[in-house]
Formats: C-alpha cells, sequence, structure tokens
C-alpha cells in the first residue's frame, strides 16, 4: 500500500517565505498542490519565489507580513483569505537568532528576538486559528464535517536544550515548544491539529559561511555523524504535518537533527 501527499484545494500560510526553510516549505507545499500564501517583510523576494513557483505549475500569492505587528499580522491574514480562500495550513516559521553570550544581551536585544520567535509566532498562529475555529463552529452549526487545519510552529532543537551564545534564541524557541502543546490543548476540538518541528543545524544560503570557518568546522565534529542536514531533509515532516495523513497526531514536538540531541 503506497501513501502519497496530495494537497490540492489546500491554502497553506507560510511565514518567513523570503529566504532559507520558509522559501524552501513553500516550495514542497506548492509543488504538492497547495495554494501558497507567500508572507515576510521582504515582498521583493517574496515575488521572485512566486514567479519561480508559477513557472513550475504552482499557485503562489504574496502578502506583506511583519510578525513583530500585530497590525501586520491581522491585515496579512485577512489579505491572504481575500486573495487565496480560507486557511488550511499554517507554517509558523518567522524566526531570527543572534550569537552572543548570556553576560553581553541587552534589553533591546532580547526584545528583538522575543518580538520576533515567540510573540510574533503567537499571534500569527492565534489570527490564523481564530478563523480556522468560526469555520469549525460554522461547519458543526450546519452539520457539515469537521475541516482538518494544520499548524507547525518552527522551533529548534535549542527549545530542547541549551546551547552557548545563542541562550535567549533557546528560550525564545523554548517557550513556542510549551505554545505549540498548549495550541493543540485548546484548539484540538476544532479539528485544528498543532505540531512543532524542531530542526538541527540546517545549511541555507543565510549560514552556509558559517559552517566554512574553523568555528562552523569544529562544530560540524562535534555531531553524532558529523554533518549537518539540507533543507530538503524536512520535506517529508513538512509534508505529513500540512496533511491529512497527521489526523492522529497534535501536539507532537518532533526533532530533525541527525540525532544531535540524543547524542551527546
Amino acid at each position: 500500500m503506497g501513501l502519497s501527499i496530495n494537497l490540492e484545494g489546500k491554502v497553506a500560510l507560510v511565514t518567513g517565505a523570503s529566504s532559507g526553510l520558509g522559501a524552501r516549505f513553500a516550495e514542497v507545499l506548492a509543488a504538492a498542490g497547495a495554494k501558497v500564501i507567500l508572507a515576510s517583510r521582504r515582498v521583493e523576494r517574496l515575488k521572485e519565489l512566486r514567479a519561480d513557483i508559477e513557472s513550475r505549475g504552482g499557485s503562489a500569492h504574496v502578502v506583506r507580513l511583519d510578525v513583530s505587528d500585530p497590525e501586520s499580522i491581522n491585515a496579512a491574514v485577512a489579505h491572504a483569505e481575500t486573495e487565496a480562500g480560507t486557511i488550511d495550513i499554517l507554517i509558523n516559521n518567522s524566526g531570527v537568532s543572534t550569537t552572543q553570550r548570556l553576560v553581553d544581551v541587552t534589553p533591546e536585544d532580547f526584545d528583538d528576538l522575543f518580538d520576533t520567535n515567540t510573540r510574533g509566532a503567537f499571534f500569527v498562529a492565534q489570527a490564523v486559528a481564530k478563523r480556522m475555529i468560526a469555520r469549525a463552529k460554522g461547519a458543526e452549526k450546519n452539520g457539515h464535517p469537521l475541516a482538518q487545519s494544520r499548524i507547525v510552529n518552527i522551533a529548534s532543537v535549542a527549545g530542547l536544550r541549551a546551547i552557548s551564545q545563542i541562550g535567549v534564541y533557546c528560550m525564545s524557541k523554548a517557550a513556542v515548544v510549551q505554545m505549540t502543546k498548549t495550541m493543540a490543548l485548546e484548539w484540538g476540538k476544532f479539528g485544528i491539529n498543532t505540531n512543532a518541528i524542531c530542526p538541527g543545524y540546517i545549511e541555507t544560503e543565510i549560514n552556509q559561511h558559517h559552517w566554512e570557518t574553523d568555528g562552523g568546522r569544529k562544530l560540524i565534529d562535534m555531531l553524532p555523524r558529523k554533518r549537518i542536514g539540507k533543507p530538503e531533509d524536512l520535506d517529508g515532516l513538512l509534508l505529513l504535518l500540512s496533511s491529512d495523513a497527521s489526523q492522529f497526531i497534535n501536539g507532537a514536538i518532533i526533532t530533525a537533527d541527525d540525532g544531535m540531541s540524543v547524542g551527546t
């Protein structure tokens, strides 16, 4: 018996889609048939990605989104549904990081990370979930089957273990882990499955230069299989959690780190 993931007829909102993992997530969902809404502050980059997706037969729309601004979040979600229809899938991916020791962290540094990684992720999920919940209540009132909705929060293995020099990032992603569990608990009855992916070290165009430095190579040598991941290593997990095949998976915190979190 074979299993294939078909997301035709689904609308997926991907935050932080202008580069890195977010861009890859959008491409993968579009290739699986979803109508993808690309969201970030860098609209020109999103337009380039949209053109690339459409050149391969996919469907994509662009919305500007600043996750640190609640008004921007609400406007982007409303615009997304006007452009593409009711959101079935949220890939809650926007995130930032800094490298510094805890004694050097300023209040501004702390706020910047939490505003995007935690506060922003929460209010994006909340804005989308409100609409998902309203749809579920409407279906119940009219005697229709409960719609299947999916929220995938992109946390990090850093939210599960302490890592020196990115302590505030670890804290912000640990909050996303707990946030995911609580969302699953409160929203599951509305047909919303909320899960989190915790990637390990993944090479993207943003961090590629780091892995070529002495510090980067030293870090790779400390990993269980002395390698880092590629964005495509997350494809299967992303598709599973975005699809109806994950209907019995809710509140799961899934690491994709090549054994990093258990090998040390």
